[in-house]
């Protein structure tokens, strides 16, 4: 009987060191890109409160009147400022007080342009990538590697966070009659590792949640998993007009600005063109807008040539999220998807995307990202001064390989299901796992000669 127990306690103990190995070879490799994403995401939740610090100048009108001038006038001034550039599209704002923001291309490079909507003049012009937030938008989505590269280590990184949060759970986990100090309330009082001990895992047990949610949310934008929750997240197209609609093979991302991501996918129709076919105005086109009651800011995208379409669409607003492409000739909405009409799963994923980015209700939103953002940040330092701590002399103070090889392949293979519900994990798990097993495990520098205190209970 008595053999039989310690049996059992050896397999637990053989199945933590496993775990634990995997545990650390993640958090080594990808704790760096994790702080990354934490820090960028935290500057960008606060995205309106700083640009409307920073570019007061620019989206505050300097001079407010009775009567704005039309939009068509504020085009007009646009292009004579800048002939060389084409107007994609501007931004409307029911605030009285806002300028008017016409999104421009100038040999390649997008900017935004600011008009008084009142007199006409243009208060200035932003480029894209000197906004402070586009800088930060790409750090958060590419580590500001351009392409490819940059948004699959941010998904492998953000993918991995979920195998460490799982297997950080485990080894956190009571197996004996733990106190609430260290296991749920950290021991301020101690000192060196198991002070920061502390600091890593109970933080990160109240924050898990939290922060599975934040990376779940953030998901939908990745290059391999993003798609695959689109196809899962598509709605119907709805037709507002009984005539054959003229299709074609854009999509609303490639052909219009400010799609909110449940309608990127949406069909671009086109205009029903003829030589004596007169296009509405832009002013036809805001009132129409207004009837179809789209919220406030929407951004209205111009036809790109004689069969192009208007498109408004608002993104801001969960409940508001709508896109809608105008016949540039008769005013008819040809195709238009709102959140009312998303099914069950694009609504769930527009929550989540809104929850991300701290829009889903409002500053408490903001504030509670924060919070997980810093306290993601601190669980990293924390595993890097406890790796520090913890490891001797000479070697990289890599936890001890399980001698049970029966333990060993289990958790290999409970590893790879990781690596089927997130395929660049899997991917990567062949990769670590290979260089653990044939090269890591040879080198003097990967042995380690400290023993873990084990709570295997």
């Amino acid at each position: 009987m008595k053999s039989t127990t310690n049996n059992k306690k050896q397999t637990r103990a053989s199945f933590y060191q496993a775990v634990w190995r995997w545990h650390f070879y993640a958090g080594v490799i990808f704790a760096p890109f994790l702080f990354i994403l934490a820090f960028s995401g935290s500057v960008y939740l606060f995205k309106p409160q700083i640009e409307a610090f920073l570019y007061q100048d620019y989206f505050v009108a300097d001079q407010v009147a009775e009567n704005r001038i039309s939009y068509s006038a504020q085009r007009d001034q646009v292009k004579e400022a800048y002939p060389d550039a084409s107007i994609s599209s501007f931004v409307l704002q029911e605030d009285a007080e806002a300028t008017t923001e016409f999104l421009i291309s100038e040999n390649g490079q997008a900017a935004s342009v600011f008009v008084n909507p009142y007199t006409g003049d243009l208060q200035g012009k932003l480029d894209d990538d000197q906004r402070l937030m586009t800088i930060f938008k790409k750090i958060h989505s590419e580590l500001l590697i351009a392409g490819t590269i940059g948004n699959r280590i941010v998904e492998l990184a953000a993918c991995w966070a979920i195998v460490l949060l799982v297997t950080g759970l485990y080894i956190w986990w009571p197996r004996s009659q733990a106190s609430i100090w260290g296991t749920f309330l950290p021991r301020l009082r101690k000192k060196g590792r198991l002070f920061w001990r502390d600091m890593h895992a109970v933080p990160a047990f109240w924050l898990s949640l939290f922060i599975l949610i934040l990376i779940a949310t953030g998901l939908p934008w990745s290059g391999v998993l993003g798609p695959q929750i689109q196809k899962l997240s598509t709605a119907p197209d709805y037709t507002y007009t009984w005539q054959e609609r003229p299709e074609s093979v854009t999509l609303s991302k490639d052909g219009a600005d400010g799609i909110p991501w449940a309608n990127e996918n949406l069909v671009m129709p086109e205009s029903t063109f003829e030589s004596e076919y007169l296009p509405i105005s832009i002013e036809d086109v805001t009132h129409i807008a207004e009837m179809e009651d789209m919220a406030y800011p929407y951004t209205l995208t111009l036809p790109d040539g004689p069969t192009g379409v208007y498109t408004i669409s608002h993104e801001t607003n969960r409940l508001d999220l709508s896109t809608k492409h105008i016949d540039q000739y008769s005013g008819t909405v040809l195709i238009g998807r709102s959140f009312q009409d998303f099914d069950l799963m694009p609504k769930l994923v527009s929550a989540g995307i809104a929850l991300h980015e701290g829009r889903l209700f409002g500053w408490p939103n903001q504030l509670l990202g924060l919070i997980t953002c810093l306290g993601l940040m601190g669980i990293v330092v924390s595993s890097l001064v406890m790796w520090k701590k913890r490891r001797s002399s000479g070697t990289f103070g890599a936890p001890p390989r399980s001698k049970d090889k029966k333990v060993t392949r289990v958790v290999f293979f409970i590893m790879l299901g990781f690596g089927i519900l997130l395929p660049l994990v899997g991917i990567s798990i062949i990769v670590i796992y290979l260089l653990d097993r044939f090269i890591l495990s040879k080198l003097s520098l990967f042995s380690n000669t400290e023993e873990h205190t084990k709570r295997t209970g």
